[in-house]
């Protein structure tokens, strides 16, 4: 297990280091060889009252779990943190084996909703790079699943275009594919 700490407003403590790295280090046990990278931050902001912010990306072979988690105290949002990850971890592993159920879901089509003119007035105020793996509808919808979005932009497969999976607000999915 790679295991990195980064503290944003405050000193990572070796007491706070190592209480994070065995609580994550139990999530070995269900991943193969994964890279933490552990976020500590102090929100400066006096009108927050959980101020103590844990954030965590795991890179595994198969899809990046994120999660984050505040409270007033640290060790206790580690303790949230570690608790929402290992409830992905174990979706991640239970829903592999369900492919049906997921194929199901993700051959649901529809259609996006044409943009308003009030929409296009917007300004852009965060600009994100990521690199697009080539994969499947139905990983697509896990990768959704696991990280927790509304949408998830991934390259097909098959066809090598650029389709995004979405979730509708009937509880399935929807996926966007160009023409």
């Amino acid at each position: 297990m790679q295991f990195q700490v980064k503290g944003r407003n405050l000193e990572v403590s070796d007491s706070i280091r190592s209480y994070a790295e065995e609580k994550l280090g139990k999530l070995e046990r269900q991943l193969t060889d994964p890279r933490i990278e552990l976020e500590l931050m102090l929100e400066k902001n006096p009108s927050i009252a959980n101020n103590q912010v844990a954030e965590a990306t795991i890179w595994t072979s198969g899809p990046v779990l994120r999660a984050r988690e505040a409270s007033s105290d640290m060790r206790a949002s580690i303790d949230q943190l570690v608790e929402k990850l290992e409830r992905q971890v174990t979706r991640y592993r239970t829903r592999g084996r369900d492919r049906r159920r997921r194929a199901a879901r993700a051959n649901t089509a529809a259609e996006p909703a044409p943009a308003t003119a009030d929409e296009l007035d917007v300004e852009i105020v965060k600009t994100k790079q990521f690199a697009l793996d080539a994969m499947t509808p139905e990983e697509a919808v896990l990768q959704l699943e696991l990280v927790g979005h509304d949408f998830f932009v991934f390259r097909s497969g098959d066809s090598e275009a650029v389709n995004i999976v979405y979730r509708r607000r009937d509880g399935g999915y929807g996926l966007i594919e160009p023409q």
